[in-house]
């Protein structure tokens, strides 16, 4: 990657230029990539790989997180070369043309869906466990506070992810710390498992990065200072890494891989005891919530920006009431359907979307960098040498082809 030191006049004319809007910290940036990331993905992980083990899951986890970045650059830098504040299906419009529009949208649909169905199903359980209450008066008691912030938009999300993402970490360190002084955890156990079912772990893995959404609502609050928004795409991807890698391996080294609940943190807060049942079920509640507020604060702009409905933090209250309900509602409804299943949710939604964001990021990219209106102080650099994006889009469409041989049952599902 390469910077210059001064950005060009055209850039800073367009700061000027810009209207005044609700600027994010450096750090809310950060725990918007943090918060995003770290949901259900983290929580389904230990799970999915219960068969392949935590090293195939490590390998996945180091390669899907190198690779996503790459892709979140890519489009850091497209935002960062056009004036207007457009969503990634904005922007696909603009640099690829409708048809990569509607392909955006429809995988920031998917993902979104994918992962609200999955924390409706996620937060129903724990709640019920936490508290003896039914999972459908658990999920609705977790829907109230992820709409309500929801609906008040991009710096209420920032300072809620920013509060909770710090009490995330710090519940999390606890539990790591209790774990690694238990008397019944192995580290043995994390060379368990068998090899061939790695292959499906990846795209819950892919799942797990999915902050790409975000990236240009980042971009919103990052107007006064554009240079600062691939710095904190880099320094959130690379602590979602560390949390990422942390759960499992403490979860799986504790219960071993026979004795893995879905929601991880239900069986690993047993395991240590009814004080960590507690934390670590907070601490997954809390996850979920954030994670809710960047996906479905991302399909929420891309309804707006789609559909020209205006910028959706001016737009009139029963207007964004209304899209709200496009957003949320349908995801409560599936979770309760019995069709979809908290793990299956995930696959499906990083198998679609893996393969879309690993290639219409590199094409938006070429077309700013002929088509776009302004010359950003930081530029990706080397990674954008065609070999490596060859690489990534290769990399997805097996991914994709095996997942689809998988649903048959032509190749093993890994769980």
């Amino acid at each position: 990657m390469q910077s210059t030191n001064v950005a060009t006049a055209a850039e800073s004319s367009a700061v000027e230029a810009a209207p005044t809007r609700k600027s994010l910290t450096f750090w809310e940036g950060v725990a918007m990539i943090v918060g995003t990331n770290i949901g259900a993905g983290v929580l389904s992980i230990a799970y999915a790989s219960r068969k392949s083990g935590f090293m195939p899951l490590l390998f996945w986890l180091i390669l899907a997180g190198c690779l996503t970045t790459i892709t979140m650059l890519y489009v850091a830098e497209t935002t960062l070369r056009t004036k207007a504040h457009l969503q990634l299906s904005g922007l696909a419009k603009r640099y690829v043309g409708n048809f990569g529009s509607w392909l955006i949208f429809a995988s920031v649909c998917v993902n979104s869906v994918g992962a609200l169905i999955a924390y409706m199903d996620g937060s129903g359980k724990l709640l019920a466990s936490l508290l003896g209450i039914s999972p459908m008066l658990g999920s609705v008691l977790f829907f109230i506070p992820a709409a309500g912030v929801l609906y008040l938009g991009l710096k209420a999300i920032g300072r809620g992810e920013k509060y909770i993402s710090i009490g995330m970490v710090t519940m999390l360190t606890v539990l790591i710390i209790a774990t690694a002084l238990h008397e019944y955890t192995d580290i043995a156990r994390a060379m368990d498992g068998e090899w061939k079912y790695m292959i499906p772990v990846f795209n819950v893995a892919v799942f797990c990065f999915s902050a790409q959404y975000i990236v240009p609502e980042m971009a919103r609050g990052f107007t006064d200072k554009p240079a600062k928004l691939p710095k904190a795409v880099m320094t959130g991807m690379l602590i979602t890494f560390i949390l990422l890698s942390l759960v499992p391996f403490s979860v799986i080294t504790l219960n071993g891989l026979d004795n893995i609940s879905d929601v991880a943190t239900i069986n690993w807060g047993q395991a240590l005891g009814e004080w960590a049942f507690f934390s670590a079920n907070i601490f997954a509640l809390c996850a979920m919530l954030t994670s809710y507020w960047g996906l479905g604060g991302s399909f929420f702009t891309n309804i707006f920006d789609k559909f020209n409905l205006g910028e959706e933090d001016r737009a009139p209250a029963k207007r964004r009431f209304i899209v709200l309900m496009i957003v949320t509602l349908p995801p409560f409804i599936m979770a309760y359907s019995g069709l979809v299943s908290f793990v299956n949710a995930l696959y499906i939604a990083g198998t679609f979307s893996g393969v879309v964001l690993s290639i219409m990021p590199i094409l938006m990219l070429r077309g700013a960098r002929k088509r776009g209106d302004i010359t950003p102080a930081w530029q990706c650099g080397w990674i954008t040498h065609p070999i490596l994006q060859i690489s990534i889009v290769v990399l997805y469409l097996c991914s994709a082809a095996y997942a689809i041989a998988s649903l048959f049952g032509y190749l093993p599902a890994g769980w």
